[in-house]
């Protein structure tokens, strides 16, 4: 008997979660992961903000970089980071929660690309994200 999709994607996930070094280090939370889409959240604290006050946006591309990872691995597959790339529309400021909404906007057995909306709690877009990536053999469960 196979699992549900969305199963298959919550077991994934914390099957990565558990081996992440990076993601929890910067305040990350998974808020919620089904096939094919995740969202995380991480707070802007007062280590991510540069000379302008501003928040990083090396650590805004790693938030969505990381909602990339989880929406790509959703489907039990390892699948890495090919490209990226990120347009940062407004600044995020000491204090905001930002989430990531990560979206398959297409896959096949070797690729993928995904789109990740960054916005700021209040809902106020902080950057966009396009990420290709590429499967590498391996699962994160077993298959049911």
């Amino acid at each position: 008997m196979s699992r549900h999709p969305d199963e298959t994607a919550r077991l994934a996930a914390a099957a990565m979660w558990a081996d992440d070094r990076a993601s929890p280090a910067l305040g990350m939370e998974i808020v919620s992961v089904t096939a094919g889409r995740a969202t995380l959240a991480m707070r802007v604290t007062e280590s991510m903000v540069n000379g302008l006050g501003i928040c990083h946006g090396g650590l805004v591309f790693s938030l969505a970089d990381s909602a990339c990872a989880f929406a790509s691995n959703s489907r039990n597959r390892h699948m890495v980071l090919q490209s990226g790339q990120i347009t940062l529309l407004a600044p995020a400021r000491i204090g905001m929660r930002l989430i990531a909404e990560a979206s398959e906007r297409y896959r096949s057995d070797r690729t993928g690309l995904y789109d990740v909306s960054v916005r700021a709690e209040g809902g106020e877009v902080i950057a966009e994200f396009r990420g290709l990536v590429r499967s590498l053999p391996g699962t994160h469960v077993p298959e049911a």
